[in-house]
Parts: C-alpha cells; structure tokens; sequence
C-alpha cells in the first residue's frame, strides 16, 4: 500500500510520526530505516525464506475472546490474554527474536519519529516504546508482535510484553495532537473492552485532524487469506494491497495534501 500510494506521490513514509502495532511495527520499522519503500515492496514479493510458518487459528481466538471479553476493565481484559501468553507452548524467545531481526533493515532506532506498541503480560498495562525508551528496536517491535498463544512474550528488562493488538489492532488514538493522519488498518477487529477504531478516529477528527482509513479491499482480504500469519500468503499480499493503492489514493491526498 505505501507503495502504490508512493507511486500517486504520497509518501506516507516522510510523515513526522510513525504508530506501529503489531506487523505495523515492523512495517514501521522498515519504512523508518530510511530503504526506500520501493524496495521494501519488493522484498515481499520474495520467498519468505527466515520466516516460520505459524497459524491464528480459531481456537487461539475463542481463547482471545473468552479471556478479554469479559468484563469492562480494559486492564484487566488485558492481563487475562497475557496470562493466556505466559502459559501457552510456543517457540523459544531466542529463535523468534532471530527472524524479528531478519525483517528489519536496520536494528538501531531511527532519528525520526516512531511509536511501537505492546501490552505488558502480567498486569496488562498498555506500553509504548520509542528511541528513548531503554528498550532495543529489536525487542520492541518482536514484543509488538507477539501474538498470544502463537508466539512468546519478549523479556524487556524483568518485565515480558505481547502484541500492542490486545490493546487496539491500529492504537490510531496515539495520532493525538497531528493535524493530518492516514489509518492503514489491515483490520478493524474489537473484542470486548477495546477502544473501536471508529471511536478513536471520531476523536482524532473532534480534534481538529483531517483522517482518512484505509483497510483491505475484497482482493486484499482474499490475498491475506484466513490464516494472518501465513508467510506464503505474503506476496499475493503485497500486490494486493499494490493495486489497492490505486483506488484510495484520490481519499488519502485528499488528507494527506
């Protein structure tokens, strides 16, 4: 998508602040890194060879939903998916930490702006790390992606952090305070007491910021496929969302410009 709208002369990746959740860290990650997001494309046309096969099956999100629907208490709907993380087989952190660290470019922070989310497991306080944080890029965005049940919790200091996605799939509400902002959420997914992204972007624009919210067409969507975490399904992915490009860039200019 960011580059399809690139090619529009849209370039999302020149914005002053960057919010990652999730596989939107290593996206943001990537774009930060300063590689130009032609070749970023094309990276994902390729083989994904360092990647390893994974399943979000429905048992894992009956899991989710049972653990972080009850109840009205964020947190605590929070703290119940990372307790459901901490004891769930998964692979080791260390060979989980190496493909993390395949993805990005580059494993430094950027000098300019990026916001990587998580969720601590234990208490289930929302976190977001950044080049000031004391964490490393590595670990920030594998704790952003740490998907419960699939993946293991990533240890940042005596703490162990899960996906910023128990929070909010997009966390668009971390915007607060920029004139101009563009959602690229490849879902909109809410269980339980998590803050709609309707909500946050109805806040974001009571603010006085333009929006605009881009999330996959019906081509998009068969591309991705029922199993998110598919890395064969990667390329038929990236050209979806290529294409996609094309028919939402007059609404992002419109916000972007």
């Amino acid at each position: 998508m960011l580059a399809g709208l690139a090619g529009h002369g849209l370039r999302l990746d020149e914005a002053e602040l960057v919010v990652g959740t999730s596989a939107g860290s290593v996206v943001g990650a990537q774009v930060r890194s300063g590689t130009p997001v032609t070749q970023l494309y094309e990276a994902q046309l390729r083989p994904p060879r360092e990647e390893v096969p994974a399943r979000l099956g429905t048992g894992v999100l009956l899991r989710w939903a049972w653990a972080g629907g009850r109840g009205r208490d964020a947190a605590r709907a929070r703290a119940r998916i990372g307790a459901m993380a901490l004891s769930a087989r998964t692979p080791s952190e260390q060979s989980r930490r190496a493909v993390i660290a395949a993805r990005l470019p580059s494993s430094d922070w950027p000098a300019a702006r990026l916001l990587v989310t998580a969720v601590d497991a234990a208490s289930g306080e929302f976190v977001v790390f950044d080049a000031d944080s004391g964490a490393s890029l590595v670990d920030a965005v594998g704790a952003s992606c740490a998907v419960p049940g699939v993946w293991p919790p990533v240890t940042i200091g005596d703490r162990r952090f899960v996906d910023g996605g128990v929070r909010s799939p997009v966390n668009a509400d971390l915007a607060a305070g920029c004139e101009r902002v563009v959602v690229l959420a490849p879902t909109r997914a809410a269980v339980g007491p998590m803050p709609r992204l309707s909500a946050q972007v109805t806040a974001l624009r009571a603010a006085g910021a333009r929006v605009a919210v881009v999330s996959p067409d019906r081509a998009a969507r068969t591309a991705i496929g029922r199993n998110v975490l598919d890395p064969a399904r990667r390329a038929a992915s990236a050209r979806a969302g290529f294409a996609q490009a094309d028919t939402v860039a007059a609404e992002v200019a419109g916000v972007w410009r």
